[in-house]
């Protein structure tokens, strides 16, 4: 089933507060952390894998600002979709901020608001 990017970061955002939620008492920063750069790394993956051809995908590099002849040879490459996640071509365009834009939450962000109010 297919996802807008927005009832992804929805969904997600319900999974994982229900999950911080009943664990927030434990220590769990490390472990969130690491889960957190996985929860973006996808989200890169899923985008990706929306824009399909190598020519959307050239036009939306492009739009974030890379530059003509690299968007080109990015658009066109031959790693999968999660070796591009996890690669620069990605994580330079689709920065947290970009994703913060459309919606997303940091793991992080949310379980420090409870370890403030708790100590």
């Amino acid at each position: 089933m297919s996802y807008s990017l927005v009832n992804r970061l929805a969904k997600v955002k319900l999974i994982y507060q229900g999950w911080i939620n009943n664990y927030r008492l434990a220590s769990i920063y490390t472990k969130l952390k690491k889960v957190d750069e996985w929860l973006r790394n996808r989200l890169r993956y899923c985008i990706w894998h929306d824009w399909k051809k190598p020519e959307r995908k050239r036009k939306n590099l492009i739009s974030f600002g890379i530059e003509k002849g690299m968007a080109y040879a990015w658009s066109r490459t031959r790693k999968g979709g999660w070796a591009v996640a996890r690669s620069p071509m990605l994580k330079t365009t689709l920065t947290i901020a970009r994703l913060k834009r459309r919606g997303y939450v940091s793991m992080l962000d949310y379980y420090s608001k409870f370890q403030t109010s708790i100590w």
